[in-house]
């Protein structure tokens, strides 16, 4: 198996080593190696960043191979090339909240993501477990990009073993109600040809991402995988508001986002190879 990479942005920050904590229990299910990415504005930066980056990953006691790298740059635009040019397979990215890069808050972690074509994975403070993420919620609407996410949360539930609660608002119109449920019938397949242990669960459409981490609570769930809509102004429940909301839940479950890519139906992120 090739090793994996992984992209884990640092402010210096509590929340940041959270985050690498988050990489360390996913590598270790996937053989992956961890790029750790601290931005600077200017180059005389760059020689105190690097040692203060260096003395930070010394203190982590893991046999995963942890990198320092230090950019001169703009956190909104670099992290998503960085991804890219070490082909990554996920970004881990700790936010602040509503206070913070240095610090990131909700709204500027919807923007960093906006910036690259892998997947994020968006915790607050609550630590992983050593099992990983035994619990994925997905929420289902019936915006066509939403299925994209099918495959990667297919790839990280079969190393991870975990379960698959799906959710999906339940609608008024006759039509739409056969959309769900046509929906629910495609996860179901979707999921169980893989092997994967699925649930389901039809909820009030308003307040939609409230009944998410409700949802998310009563399962134990470990993580919650979305599709970023408001990337390109697509028209969902979900709106940019509502993945704020998502990646800042109360219960501080991390989430999975990422942003649709055009003319596909679903999204696959290299964990096999």
């Amino acid at each position: 198996m090739k090793t994996k990479n992984f992209i884990v942005p640092h402010d210096f920050s509590k929340i940041a080593d959270i985050a690498i904590e988050h990489a360390i229990v996913t590598a270790k299910f996937v053989n992956a190696e961890i790029n750790v990415l601290h931005v600077v504005s200017k180059g005389k930066d760059i020689a105190e960043a690097e040692e203060k980056l260096k003395s930070i990953l010394s203190k982590f006691k893991t046999d995963i191979k942890l990198i320092p790298n230090v950019r001169v740059g703009n956190i909104f635009e670099d992290i998503g090339d960085f991804a890219a040019e070490k082909h990554a397979e996920l970004i881990f990215m700790g936010t602040h909240g509503i206070q913070g890069w240095q610090h990131i808050t909700g709204s500027k972690a919807l923007k960093v993501v906006n910036s690259s074509s892998v997947p994020f994975i968006i915790v607050q403070e609550k630590g992983p477990k050593s099992t990983g993420y035994d619990n994925i919620v997905v929420p289902l609407d019936l915006n066509k990009e939403t299925k994209q996410k099918l495959t990667v949360v297919a790839e990280m539930a079969q190393y991870f073993k975990s379960k698959i609660h799906v959710i999906t608002p339940e609608e008024s119109d006759e039509f739409l109600r056969n959309q769900v449920k046509a929906n629910i019938l495609f996860a179901n397949k979707f999921f169980s040809e893989r092997g994967i242990e699925v649930s389901t669960k039809i909820v009030p459409s308003s307040n939609f991402e409230d009944e998410i981490i409700k949802h998310a609570s009563t399962v134990n769930g470990d993580l919650i995988a979305f599709m970023n809509l408001n990337k390109n102004n697509l028209l969902g429940v979900i709106t940019a508001n509502h993945e704020i909301s998502l990646m800042n839940n109360i219960s501080q479950i991390p989430t999975l986002i990422m942003n649709p890519i055009e003319g596909m139906s679903t999204l696959a992120v290299d964990f096999n190879g």
